[in-house]
């Protein structure tokens, strides 16, 4: 299925522009539409409900990079000549303790200019040979550059989103490591309290990390194909022995979002095994790709012709996949980061 294929008309009334807790609604509370793969067979509940449709013995691998505010302000320096004293820059993705891909809200910036974002943080633009994006050496590298980005960044948010929300409301409760520009949202929805309750039901749980790079790049003019969208994914050996493990004894292993299903098949494919591992991903899935791993998928809602789309028919036929998110939106389901979620299992 090519996404291009993939239209439908998403009223503008089902863009969650809110986060459930400032509905009135714990994050757990949200709708769930629980598809069956084999059928398309369609069951509408709400996400506290999921230990009913995740068995003893299954494998749930959720993503833990944690959200950075992504959006910095800057003055920019062109030969010690100010060009502007406050553009926006985007992170777009990590490529080493002080070196980011950034997408700058503005045109004409060469190799060698600066940005200062403070009086104690600045960068060069060291390559500028993949627009729209350009690479930057900050002054600063590791966990001191994190502090200043946290100090000084908002949280992305895209037309939808009316409000800006603190950066709380973008992270999932078992976040650990940052590293994520948009928040990796499939498991937004998921309390201590219901993790808890999966695991002394006999659900294992398990942890990996995909760094989300950016997905949306302002302008029609720039398309960002999924071949050319690499992100950063860390495979522990404990997950990959929960895997091995789990399949042995006939367990399911359910990706908690499209950025596990890409970590775990890309390993997949690299090995004859998974194994613990750390690697750069830009697989493309689709209903031709053999899943060698993930056998149900915990999503949120795409929006029309979403490259995620293109994955989630991998799990279940693009026809029924289609009948199913039309009627979604029959039955008044919120979509993106703050809404309601899925469960093709």
């Amino acid at each position: 299925m090519q996404t291009e294929a993939f239209k439908f008309e998403l009223p503008a009334s089902l863009n969650a522009d809110m986060p459930p807790e400032r509905r009135g609604i714990r994050r757990d509370y949200v709708r769930m539409m629980v598809l069956d793969r084999a059928s398309g067979s369609s069951t509408h509940t709400s996400f506290y409900n999921l230990p009913r449709y995740i068995n003893s013995g299954d494998l749930l691998i959720l993503n833990s990079s944690r959200t950075v505010p992504a959006v910095l302000r800057a003055e920019w320096r062109q030969k010690r000549i100010v060009r502007a004293q406050d553009i926006e820059i985007r992170l777009a993705r990590r490529l080493s303790n002080s070196n980011w891909e950034a997408l700058p809200v503005a045109e004409g910036l060469s190799c060698g200019d600066q940005l200062l974002f403070s009086s104690e943080l600045r960068a060069t633009v060291i390559s500028t040979s993949k627009p729209p994006f350009v690479t930057l050496a900050f002054s600063k590298s590791g966990v001191k550059l994190y502090d200043h980005i946290y100090a000084l960044g908002e949280p992305i948010r895209y037309e939808y989103i009316k409000q800006m929300w603190d950066l709380d409301y973008y992270q999932t409760v078992f976040a650990t490591t940052p590293g994520s520009v948009e928040m990796p949202s499939a498991g937004r929805a998921f309390s201590w309290e219901l993790l808890f309750k999966l695991r002394s039901q006999g659900v294992r749980i398990a942890y990996l990390q995909l760094h989300t790079g950016l997905s949306y790049l302002l302008d029609d003019k720039w398309h960002l194909e999924p071949r050319d969208h690499y992100e950063e994914f860390i495979i522990p050996e404990e997950t990959a022995e929960a895997v091995a493990e789990t399949k042995r004894a006939g367990g399911k292993i359910i990706a908690v979002g499209t950025t596990v299903v890409r970590a775990l098949e890309s390993a997949a494919g690299l090995n004859s095994g998974l194994t613990g591992q750390t690697g750069w991903t830009n697989l493309q899935i689709d209903e031709t790709f053999p899943l060698k791993i993930v056998d149900g998928l915990i999503t949120g809602l795409h929006e029309p012709e979403a490259s995620h789309l293109d994955l989630l028919s991998s799990f279940i036929s693009p026809t029924l996949l289609r009948n199913a998110y039309e009627e979604a939106i029959r039955e008044g389901y919120l979509w993106h980061e703050f809404g309601d979620m899925n469960l093709i299992i």
